[in-house]
């Protein structure tokens, strides 16, 4: 058991959205010191200001979740970037913690790295057995260097860093750019708008027929709490629900809570990305920990913050 009580903690990317959430589960912890900086306070992708800032912490656990982010077109757009600037993220904090003597780090991965058709439920020994989805393959290999590294530093320093592989997330703190966001919040933005426009129809993106799994951010943030504090594997731990859905019945889902009244279609000239990502959450389940909010509820919370959330509720 590994005490938080009394420890500095570094969340790196505490202003993003599973950042902020795993922020806000570590302040309940008793007295545990929490540290972050602002992108506009520190770009991680230097490596000189992120080894100055960890040195002047001096944090003595830390939780790597900054990264760059996006949903499909993001993605499909912009993969330089995705890779480059996440390997630069995570190589310089993970520099900057080794240097300041941290032994305990947390390294939040994704389920997008495993192999595009990989059996389901999806367990860790799968990874790298296969290839990846084309549409998020750049993001994908940052990840898994990410992982690699986390087990480097355990290999050949003795450090207890560990790494996790949460499912698809979304609540307080989304993003709901269509061209950047991913499905459940772009879903959101879509039928709220058409709702309040009266539109007649909502058009989207695939067949509707892939399969996605979905977890509430406070859900992730107390799974990264219990991780911290018994989790010594150095295999990366998936953090899910164990159940999923097709992208056509999360639709529907949505466009019920929101009220909206007109048809769905599809484009089906537009890609679906992976056919199925369900994770096997049998080991997190072991060490105690449990999902405590609903899609449904999940859903309605996250709806209601965006429309009572200014412009963009319109």
């Amino acid at each position: 058991m590994f005490e938080l009580g009394g420890r500095r903690v570094w969340v790196a990317g505490h202003r993003g959205m599973v950042g902020s959430a795993i922020w806000r589960a570590l302040a309940t912890c008793g007295d545990v010191e929490l540290v972050g900086w602002s992108s506009s306070e520190l770009d991680l992708t230097d490596r000189a200001a992120t080894l100055d800032a960890a040195a002047g912490a001096r944090p003595d656990v830390v939780v790597l979740a900054a990264a760059r982010v996006g949903g499909i077109v993001a993605n499909r757009d912009a993969p330089v970037e995705f890779l480059t600037d996440n390997v630069r993220i995570q190589g310089n904090v993970m520099e900057a913690a080794a240097a300041a003597g941290v032994d305990r780090l947390l390294f939040l991965g994704s389920s997008c790295i495993y192999p595009r058709d990989a059996p389901q439920p999806m367990t860790p020994d799968l990874l790298m057995t296969g290839p990846l989805e084309a549409t998020n393959d750049a993001y994908a290999v940052a990840k898994i260097a990410g992982i690699t590294l986390t087990q480097a530093h355990r290999r050949q320093h003795g450090r207890a860093w560990i790494s996790c592989l949460p499912t698809n997330l979304y609540g307080p703190g989304d993003h709901y750019d269509l061209e950047t966001s991913h499905v459940l919040p772009a879903l959101i933005r879509r039928f709220h708008e058409a709702t309040v426009d009266g539109a007649a129809q909502v058009t989207l993106w695939g067949t509707g027929t892939p399969r996605r799994e979905f977890l509430h951010v406070d859900d992730l943030a107390s799974a990264c709490v219990r991780l911290l504090e018994v989790y010594g594997d150095p295999a990366p731990i998936n953090i899910g629900t164990g159940q999923d859905l097709t992208i056509a019945a999360l639709a529907r889902l949505i466009a019920d809570t929101v009220g909206y009244q007109g048809d769905i279609a599809w484009d089906t000239s537009r890609p679906d990305g992976t056919p199925r990502k369900l994770l096997d959450v049998t080991p997190m389940r072991a060490l105690g920990w449990e999902p405590a909010t609903t899609l449904a509820d999940g859903i309605r919370a996250t709806w209601e913050e965006y429309a009572a959330s200014g412009p963009l509720s319109r």
